[in-house]
């Protein structure tokens, strides 16, 4: 049979990160290319415990059909935590539960982007985001970025560039996959171009509590005026991945259209997981719980960018992150970032190669470094072997 697939599916319906993935994945291999949060900061225990308590107070709700929009007591658990930690203040019909963040963004897509429609997104950005943003048929165009994240300037000039803008997609706190963050002041105008242009904002918010260096910065959200900023963030980098628990908070209308689509994905998000996490938050010291991971992964990255001054050529730059998962390297003189990752994988290391990364065409030999799931020992090693292979390339 010939199958006629929607334009939906991408062409070829080739996964490059999973092959990159699996290839990373021989046990040989150090790999330092997964998205991985530590599973030895999953609170297992503490987490059993909260699931059987939500079988004995909830069990026969919590194998039924729920609410579309989540929990509630776990949707005002959410709200009194990023109105605390995120100065994001909000009601409950302002939040809805979704599968894992990716859902929120799947959702966001199909409420706001019609095909041919423009979405403006950093360049680099998270990789996903811009392969659930093609399904809809998007123009995904990149602004370039600094330092210091999305640039301001450029946003406004491609704003007036693409009156036909649907939708801004941005990961303000230690990007993915660059590991950078914004600044206040730049958030507040990032906030004010949203609202001058008439554009809503996706703030997407999966890494802000580890921080493990610096001070905090508030949300975008937290300098919206009028509600064109839509906040999402999710459980995976605190708790656990494969719990699939994410929020997005917007307004009441943008709200109600999300619960609708989301009635049609999936009806609502896992019953059990809303409740034994709900208990979880209510029984533990969660602010203890994410010092713990910020403590872990801020000697993760410090082995590494060690690592990175000791073993990899001195033209080589690198972003230095005060949180989160990722940092991202540049190599000056590097055209074929894959032929670079092939090379990197005979000398047994392993990364995510930047090319899937960007809207449009990728900047040469840029890669994406996860600490997070690095064991301590392994770091340096890897860096030496990830070290060699870099001199090697740059020699030929």
């Amino acid at each position: 049979m010939t199958f006629k697939f929607s334009k939906r599916v991408p062409v070829g319906g080739n996964d490059a990160v999973g092959a990159i993935l699996q290839a990373a994945a021989d046990p040989k291999v150090i790999s330092f290319a997964g998205g991985l949060p530590a599973p030895e900061m999953f609170p297992v225990k503490a987490m059993k415990e909260a699931t059987d308590k939500a079988f004995e107070k909830h069990g026969r709700q919590a194998m039924q059909y729920g609410s579309s929009a989540g929990l509630t007591e776990l949707r005002q658990l959410i709200l009194k935590r990023i109105a605390r930690k995120e100065d994001v203040h909000a009601k409950l019909e302002n939040v809805l539960v979704t599968t894992g963040s990716e859902q929120a963004i799947d959702l966001v897509g199909k409420a706001f982007v019609n095909p041919g429609d423009t979405v403006l997104v950093e360049q680099p950005t998270y990789l996903c985001a811009l392969n659930v943003l093609k399904t809809y048929g998007a123009n995904i165009v990149g602004v370039p970025m600094d330092e210091d994240g999305m640039r301001m300037d450029a946003l406004e000039d491609a704003l007036k560039a693409h009156p036909n803008t649907s939708l801004i997609y941005s990961v303000p706190n230690f990007q993915n996959p660059t590991g950078r963050t914004m600044p206040a002041e730049r958030r507040k105008k990032f906030a004010e171009l949203a609202s001058k242009y008439d554009v809503p904002l996706l703030e997407d918010n999966p890494y802000g509590e580890i921080r493990f260096a610096g001070k905090h910065v508030p949300s975008v959200k937290s300098f919206d005026p009028d509600g064109h900023v839509f906040y999402m963030s999710t459980f995976s980098k605190i708790l656990a991945p494969g719990f699939r628990l994410g929020w997005i908070v917007a307004e009441p209308e943008v709200i109600q259209k999300l619960t609708v689509l989301k009635q049609s994905a999936d009806l609502h998000t896992d019953n059990l997981v809303q409740y034994a996490v709900t208990e979880f938050l209510k029984d533990n010291d969660v602010d203890a719980h994410v010092k713990d991971i910020c403590n872990l992964y801020g000697k993760r990255k410090k082995l590494m960018t060690d690592g990175i001054k000791k073993y990899f050529p001195k033209s080589v730059k690198y972003t230095n992150p005060e949180g989160g998962m990722f940092l991202w390297v540049t190599v000056p003189g590097v055209d074929d970032t894959v032929a670079l990752f092939k090379k990197c994988l005979k000398h047994n290391v392993a990364f995510v190669p930047g090319d899937p990364f960007f809207a449009g065409k990728a900047d040469p030999g840029t890669f994406r470094l996860n600490y997070s799931n690095a064991k301590e020992d392994k770091i340096m090693v890897g860096m030496k072997q990830l070290g060699a292979a870099l001199d090697e390339a740059l020699k030929n």
